[in-house]
């Protein structure tokens, strides 16, 4: 490699971080994330030639690089919802329907992006809220890239037209029709009520205690009334802090009441993989995220699945104690 190539990569290598955030967003999906980040470092290096200083930032290219490659990706795979984004509310002891050929919203590890960031500097985490992906799977691939663009990392419009391949007044017109969606849908990117980290990790310890002893009622002491459950790849989801005891009991009927938990934060939320005892092994079983506001959980998304629990780094299961 020349001096030069060198010196190519080494200025590109930082923006790494920051571009599989944005691809999650446009994407809601870690792996396509990651794969269109890569495919955005490789058309990056052999258009390397081409790259002119003197008409945009090195970061704006490699946005426009990384939005090409999301708009391309978009033509051809569907959008990514949550259940209570689909479907209408279920009882909760209805029996569990799962979905065929829907491919949902999957949650982003926080350690992903500390990985490429120690400092915590360059991710804007609360455009990663769970409850906001999932609000940018409502919206037209470009209406999605003009509100993450402007509202989220703040690009100008004339960057954001650049990065889009638009006009100004495309873009203007592209974020003012996703803003209208996303608040007819009632979603905030940062929550008002939101504790500080530590005081969510709190709740969370509490409720992994709570679960760890198939207490139901003390599970139910930290929700708040109007609590949401929803659990993809099943379509059932439902709402309302007895419905969720119902259900919980259910699930420790169902699935025992010896569990061992490994708590993970994701989209920058806290949450944990619950992992149930089946003979003598703790086996995958869920991974949980939650959102906490100042008066308790007010929403569990439940995913299930191995492509779910792979990028956490949580293991394939635990022999148990003798």
């Amino acid at each position: 490699m020349t001096p030069a190539a060198e010196g190519f990569d080494l200025r590109i290598e930082p923006f790494r971080t920051e571009l599989l955030a944005y691809c999650y967003r446009m994407l809601g999906s870690v792996h396509d994330a990651e794969d269109l980040v890569q495919d955005t470092y490789l058309r990056a290096w052999r258009t390397r030639e081409r790259y002119d200083e003197t008409r945009s930032s090195l970061r704006t290219w490699l946005y426009r690089i990384a939005t090409n490659a999301c708009l391309t990706a978009l033509e051809v795979r569907g959008r990514r919802p949550l259940p209570s984004g689909l479907v209408a509310a279920s009882e909760p002891l209805a029996p569990l329907v799962q979905a065929e050929n829907i491919a949902w919203l999957q949650p982003l590890p926080d350690s992903m992006l500390d990985a490429g960031d120690p400092a915590g500097a360059v991710v804007e985490r609360s455009g990663l809220r769970l409850a906001f992906a999932a609000a940018l799977q409502h919206l037209s691939a470009r209406q999605r890239g003009a509100l993450i663009l402007r509202d989220v990392l703040s690009f100008s419009a004339s960057e954001a037209a650049e990065i889009l391949g638009t006009t100004v007044v495309s873009v203007n017109s592209s974020l003012q029709r996703a803003r209208a969606r996303v608040k007819e849908a009632g979603v905030r990117r940062e929550p008002l009520n939101e504790p500080a980290a530590a005081e969510q990790r709190g709740w969370i310890d509490r409720y992994m205690k709570a679960f760890e002893h198939a207490d139901v009622e003390g599970l139910k002491r930290l929700l708040t009334e109007d609590v949401i459950m929803e659990m993809p790849p099943m379509l059932n989801w439902f709402a309302g802090r007895g419905n969720y005891g119902l259900f919980m009991e259910w699930v420790f009927q169902a699935a025992g009441t010896d569990w061992r938990l490994e708590a993970v934060t994701a989209n920058g939320q806290p949450g944990f993989g619950a992992f149930r005892r089946v003979g003598g092994r703790y086996e995958p079983h869920t991974l949980q995220i939650f959102t906490v506001t100042a008066g308790g959980i007010s929403r569990n998304s439940v995913f299930q699945g191995a492509e779910v629990f792979a990028p956490f780094g949580l293991a394939a299961g635990f022999d148990s104690s003798p």
